[in-house]
């Protein structure tokens, strides 16, 4: 299922290959998030385009909108989409921390409150299984309890316990009701306490996930507090299994990530930056929403690039799209409802 195919001499980087039921994800590999089954501003060929592999949607959100009977009519989440290639599902514990969500953790799952229609409903580790199955995604995550940044240690020990407790539920439903097409992932969690952190590697192990995630970081904690964490974590980890870094995404962090031997990352990070007028370019970033570069009618965004913006487009008129809110640039209207 996950082949190292080359190790780093100097560093604790590698090179790896995660068989799916939809390709082989080359790693490291970095997830663009699809939440409501979109990336935001970004059609599925310019995904292809830019080499894209895998994506990531949340499956407890498409279970509140636009719904199972809705994927599971168009025939699953890869034709609703028309997307080819693989796809994770989140199972949805990260809406704990969440508070449009009002989200309260018990023994049995998350209670929370529908942020569309006000409706209640609760999250099991069992209906999250069902869900991602009835999904057909090809990597499904197990239900965690994910507490927020700031959290006491006994807090967050609570939360490993109840997340060991929930994967084993989690995988013990998804062997019972999966045909073997699904992977299926455990979360780590421990915050900044390496401690616990291997205490729930050590309980994870025994349910033989095919990777784990590692949740509860990137969550408000400094920069040099993650990494600290992950150097302590990682190695915990089984070598042979694949390492997913939950919702870390800048260039920074993933380079340093993959140096400390992460396979695997999602992210908001690149299209939200888009739409908020931030551009990375070799040069560094820069705010494209400042008055001095709409006036740059005759260069691209980025000199050497040679992606279809870059090649086609001048810096000023990307940033004209921008202050229009053009859909062309950017999406910045309120979604209709499902009644509208």
């Amino acid at each position: 299922m996950f082949n190292i195919r080359f190790d780093d001499k100097s560093t604790a980087a590698r090179v790896g290959q995660l068989e799916t039921a939809h390709g082989t994800v080359d790693t490291p590999a970095f997830m663009p998030v699809a939440t409501k089954a979109y990336v935001k501003t970004v059609t599925p060929d310019e995904l292809i385009k830019m080499g894209t592999q895998v994506l990531i949607s949340n499956a407890f959100v498409l279970y509140l909108r636009p719904g199972l009977e809705t994927v599971t009519k168009a025939g699953g989440l890869h034709k609703f989409m028309n997307w080819h290639g693989a796809i994770f599902t989140d199972s949805g514990g990260f809406q704990i921390i969440r508070k449009d969500f009002k989200a309260k953790v018990k023994n049995e799952g998350i209670q929370f409150q529908d942020p569309f229609d006000g409706s209640k409903h609760e999250l099991t580790p069992e209906l999250c299984m069902d869900i991602q199955l009835e999904l057909g995604s090809d990597v499904a995550m197990a239900l965690d309890h994910c507490p927020p940044y700031g959290s006491s240690f006994e807090e967050i020990e609570s939360a490993v316990e109840r997340t060991i407790e929930w994967a084993g539920r989690c995988k013990s439903h998804h062997d019972a009701k999966s045909d073997g097409k699904q992977h299926l992932f455990g979360i780590i969690q421990g915050g900044i306490y390496p401690e616990l952190a291997k205490t729930c590697v050590e309980a994870l192990e025994k349910f033989e996930f095919v990777g784990y995630g590692i949740g509860g970081l990137s969550i408000g904690e400094p920069k040099e507090q993650m990494y600290e964490t992950l150097k302590n974590v990682l190695p915990q980890i089984p070598t042979a299994k694949p390492r997913y870094l939950m919702g870390v995404g800048s260039p920074q962090d993933l380079l340093e990530a993959i140096s400390l031997g992460v396979d695997i990352f999602d992210s908001v990070f690149p299209t939200r930056n888009a739409r908020h007028n931030t551009v990375y370019t070799k040069k560094g970033n820069i705010n494209i929403n400042k008055s001095k570069y709409f006036f740059e009618t005759d260069v691209p965004l980025d000199e050497g690039c040679g992606c279809y913006t870059c090649r086609n487009f001048s810096l000023g008129y990307v940033s004209h799209l921008l202050k229009e809110y053009s859909f062309l640039g950017i999406i910045n209207k309120k979604p209709l409802s499902y009644k509208d």
